[in-house]
Parts: structure tokens; C-alpha cells; sequence
């Protein structure tokens, strides 16, 4: 898939380096074909390195992204420099009044925080409330997936008794959604999280369609409303040294924090990490492009009459 950004985009380097095909505005111009429209509502501390890494997950398909970042305007974010947010993201009241394709809303290192005392809750709201008339379907990673659980479906997320780190086996439900087509019976993906939205209150609401599950770390992949609300609670989106990074990190400041499970070659941070969850991490994002954004949403974005999709 042709990746559609800004042409000095700090990221664009890298992923060319990957041989991922990186379109710019001047080339997307002379193409007859209208993009799909992705936001990317980024809540990361670490926004560049967040882009390249849903940027990357993007990029398997041959339909040409648009993508859109976006930062919350009630946060001053303390590890991204204020001339990269201004020049390539846009505030919410920017896009409040267009429409998308699709949407992606990001995780947050604020799990432990009461959902209401998060300094932009309120903001977010408003941003989750719009998703329901402006975006064809939209998918909430981590955190961004216990908030969108707990707004529209009031389940709220619990403490572990220890954080949920490393890679963890899944089994995958109802094979016959779209989602999942193409994922083995089992598989592994990342988590690094404090919290958890409880599996069993997921289950017993109607509403929502559990697809994937572990039994160790519980909720993986859910969706709602046929597709247009999708939620993965872990990050199938990191980088094959992003754990190392939170287990180097967090072992120099004196935190307590085990090795993350399944992830260095024989439990030896000196071997380095194996890459095991690309595949299904790929397939996760291109399926979510193909099946209910390209394949559900309308030609003329703009001008859809109904865009509730009842």
C-alpha cells in the first residue's frame, strides 16, 4: 500500500529505508484514485515513534492511505517537540467537520489514572462521540480501547496484580468475521499494561464480539456495531525492540519489572528479541483496511446523506 504523508515527514526516511512504499502529496495529486482517509488520533508520549509504527502496519495493501494525525488540544505533550506537533498534526475543532474512512485511536501511559482524571477525558469524549457520525470504523488500541469500552459500553477497566509484559498466546473465536481471516488457531502479540477491561463483563454484553482471548492476559481483539468500533487491547503495532526498550528502561530507574514473557531468545536480554507477532500484526491491519473500511465505506465521503450506517 502506498503510504500517503506530508513530504517532510521525519518517519518518511525510515520507511522508505524498509522498502515500504511512501507516497508524497505531489505524487498522490496525479493518481485518479480517491485515498482512504485514516486519522490517527496519537496519545503516545513518544509520537514519532508511534507513527512509524502504525504507519508501518498500514502499509500492506495496494490501496493508497491518507493519513491524518491528530493531538488532543487540553494536553501539552512533554516528549515531542512543539514544532513537529505544529507542522504535522491538527487539532480536533481542524477535522471536527470532515469525515474518514477510518480512525485509529492510540494508546496512553495513563491506565492507572481513573478514566475522568485524565486531563483530556473530556476531549476525548467529544472525539469518541464524533467517531459515531464521521468515521466509518474506528479501532482503539490499549488504552484507547479500555476508554472506548468504558464510554460507550460503561465496563471499566481493573487493576492487575502485575503488569501484563511481554508476548502472550491468544486463541482465536469466531473464525468466520473478516477480522480474523488468515490468523492460526493461536498466536502471539504484545502487551504492556497495569490494567485490563475484565473478559467475563465483555462476554456478557450482547453487543460486543469477542474475537480473540488469552488465557493469561484475557481480552485481545473485540468489535461492535457490525465493525465500525474495534478494540485491541494489546499492541500488535510494536517494533521488535520496543519491550526492550520499556524493560531496559524501567530496570535503569530501579522499577520493579520482570523480563517480558516469551520475547528475549532463551530469556537472555543479551540475545536480543525474536520478531514473532509481525505476521499476524499485518494481517490484523490489512484485514481491518479491506473489510470495514475500504469494502464499507462510500466513493463520495463527503457527501454521504446517512453516515450513521444503521
Amino acid at each position: 500500500m502506498p503510504i500517503r504523508v506530508q513530504n517532510d515527514l521525519p518517519v518518511k526516511e525510515i520507511l522508505e529505508s524498509e522498502n515500504i512504499f511512501v507516497m508524497d502529496e505531489h505524487r498522490a495529486m496525479h493518481q485518479d484514485i480517491r485515498p482512504i482517509k485514516i486519522g490517527l488520533l496519537n496519545l503516545m508520549p513518544l509520537k514519532e515513534e508511534t507513527e512509524l509504527q502504525i504507519l508501518r502496519s498500514l502499509s500492506n495493501t495496494p490501496l493508497q492511505v491518507d493519513v491524518t494525525f491528530v493531538a488532543v488540544a487540553s494536553h501539552q505533550s512533554k516528549n515531542t517537540s512543539v514544532s513537529h506537533l505544529n507542522k504535522f498534526y491538527q487539532k480536533f475543532d481542524e477535522i471536527k467537520d470532515k469525515k474518514f474512512d477510518g480512525f485509529i485511536i492510540t494508546g496512553a501511559p495513563v491506565e492507572q489514572m481513573p478514566f475522568e482524571e485524565v486531563d483530556y477525558w473530556d476531549e476525548l469524549t467529544r472525539i469518541m462521540d464524533w467517531t459515531k457520525t464521521n468515521v466509518v470504523s474506528t479501532l482503539h488500541l490499549c488504552w484507547g480501547a479500555q476508554a472506548g469500552m468504558y464510554y460507550h459500553y460503561g465496563i471499566d477497566k481493573v487493576q492487575l496484580d502485575k503488569k501484563a509484559f511481554g508476548l502472550f498466546w491468544h486463541k482465536v473465536l469466531n473464525r468466520k468475521i473478516p477480522l480474523v481471516r488468515g490468523f492460526d488457531d493461536v498466536f502471539l502479540a504484545p502487551h504492556s499494561r497495569h490494567t485490563e477491561t475484565p473478559l467475563d463483563k465483555v462476554h456478557a454484553d450482547e453487543r460486543i464480539t469477542v474475537l480473540a482471548e488469552s488465557d493469561e492476559v484475557g481480552l485481545f481483539l473485540a468489535m461492535a456495531q457490525n465493525g465500525r468500533q474495534i478494540f485491541v487491547m494489546g499492541h500488535p503495532e510494536y517494533d521488535r525492540i520496543t519491550l526492550d526498550g520499556e524493560y531496559k528502561r524501567d530496570k535503569s530507574k530501579g522499577l520493579p519489572i520482570e523480563l517480558p514473557k516469551n520475547y528475549y531468545q532463551d530469556d537472555d536480554p543479551e540475545k536480543g528479541p525474536l520478531l514473532t507477532w509481525r505476521a499476524t500484526a499485518n494481517n490484523l491491519y490489512t484485514n481491518w483496511l479491506n473489510y470495514y473500511v475500504y469494502q464499507a465505506t462510500p466513493y463520495d465521503l463527503e457527501g454521504t446523506p446517512d453516515f450513521t450506517w444503521k
